[in-house]
């Protein structure tokens, strides 16, 4: 059964974060004593502006005295939204599993309404089957994952796709260099199969793909991959995320987010329109017969 979209915590902290940074501004009060007043440091009030940490109640009451707030209706909605932002979310069920860095991206998929991706070594994990999941999840270095932490990779992957089927569903925009549908990871089989769902994905009226044909003489994208997520809160600014082999950026500075989303313009403008998609999936599947 689709479920329906919700505010991740994820996002009510960062919600939170804007709207305390705001407060702050405006009453004229700095990080450093803002950080007095909580009992912190800069560092702690500039984390929490930014909604990188969880929220002790006490700490929002206290701010929200320091900078000057004392209606009680406003108090009342902001601390009911520390605690929901405290809550965890599903995936944290797979933190065993998943790098910390990595729970940031979860919370703001899960609450993403469009996410563009571009992609040069594997298919979107959104749309990857089950054995290739579990082929990429098997590509760490000899020894680290066991078959047990193996699994629970997968059974993560597979959880997150269900944004795809909630109502409004996630609108996924992906550009994939056609290299990466040529690589056999998990096995020819494993391929073909992956290949065959791309193909049944792209019919669905939610699911956007491009493929950059391997004699394309080259593009703006030069930094490797990279995925934009957009939400339907207008409290929360378009994030680009750029993943790294231990650790990950998230990006949201005006500047930095309107140069990856002139790049991707680029790709998807450059690139062969979606409508051939199908078709030169069926001639890489021919290939693989």
């Amino acid at each position: 059964m689709a479920g329906r979209s919700v505010v991740g915590p994820t996002a009510l902290r960062m919600m939170l974060g804007g709207h305390l940074r705001e407060l702050r501004e405006r009453a004229g009060v700095t990080r450093t004593d803002a950080g007095w007043a909580i009992r912190a440091s800069e560092s702690k009030i500039s984390r929490l502006e930014l909604g990188r940490v969880g929220f002790k109640e006490r700490d929002v009451s206290d701010l929200l005295t320091l900078y000057g707030v004392h209606d009680a209706r406003e108090r009342d909605r902001l601390l009911s939204l520390a605690r929901e932002a405290n809550d965890p979310g599903w995936w944290h069920r797979y933190g065993d599993v998943t790098p910390e860095w990595f729970d940031a991206y979860l919370g703001l998929e899960a609450t993403a309404e469009l996410i563009r991706t571009y992609e040069i070594q594997f298919v979107p994990g959104l749309l990857q089957t089950t054995d290739y999941a579990r082929a990429v999840a098997q590509l760490a270095p000899s020894g680290t994952r066991t078959d047990s932490e193996i699994e629970r990779l997968v059974a993560l992957r597979t959880r997150r796709q269900r944004a795809l089927d909630r109502e409004p569903p996630l609108r996924l925009w992906a550009v994939i260099e056609e290299a990466v549908l040529h690589r056999p990871i998990g096995g020819v089989e494993v391929l073909r199969s992956q290949l065959d769902a791309l193909r049944e994905a792209v019919e669905r009226p939610n699911v956007t793909v491009q493929i950059i044909p391997l004699e394309s003489s080259g593009h703006a994208a030069t930094g490797g991959a990279f995925s934009l997520l957009r939400f339907p809160q207008r409290d929360l600014p378009d994030i680009v995320y750029l993943e790294h082999l231990t650790s990950a950026l998230y990006l949201d500075k005006r500047d930095d987010v309107e140069a990856y989303t002139q790049a991707l313009e680029m790709l998807a403008s450059s690139s062969p329109p979606p409508q051939q998609t199908q078709q030169a999936l069926t001639r890489l599947l021919e290939r693989l017969r």
